[in-house]
């Protein structure tokens, strides 16, 4: 005795009716009743050799819902998802770069800057007083 058993628990589909899921059954019902629908109401105005093209044009659409797959998206949700991201969300898209490393070196340097600028006050301000204390003892003890 032999059991078979999917590969992929995910992809196990129910089959209801002749090997089709219920979503495939109901789309195909869907569009034999739009076929009947448009062949009834045309037949008379158009001829039976032009209503027959037109309604394989008109229940194609609902036939194709039932099987359709997209990335494990059904029609409803692709179109959802095509809606927004062609139209509603569609504009320039600007691609900027951050540059970490440039970013790190300007942050170095930056560093480097103060601390150099903090030298230099230092070192300004030692001698600046140096001289001032030394002009201090001149003007007070002029030789």
């Amino acid at each position: 005795m032999e059991i078979k058993i999917n590969k992929e628990i995910r992809t196990y589909k129910e089959s209801i009716f002749f090997g089709l899921s219920l979503r495939q059954l109901l789309c195909s019902i869907l569009a034999v009743g739009v076929a009947v629908l448009l062949y009834f109401s045309l037949v008379n105005a158009l001829g039976q050799e032009m209503v027959s093209w037109i309604c394989i044009v008109g229940a194609a659409p609902f036939a194709a819902a039932g099987f359709f797959k997209y990335n494990g998206l059904t029609i409803e949700k692709f179109v959802v998802a095509w809606f927004k991201s062609a139209i509603l969300k569609s504009g320039r898209r600007v691609y900027k770069s951050e540059n970490y490393y440039l970013k790190a070196l300007e942050t170095k340097e930056r560093k480097g800057r103060d601390l150099l600028d903090k030298i230099v006050k230092t070192k300004f301000a030692e001698r600046a007083g140096r001289f001032f204390r030394a002009k201090k003892r001149t003007e007070i003890n002029p030789d």
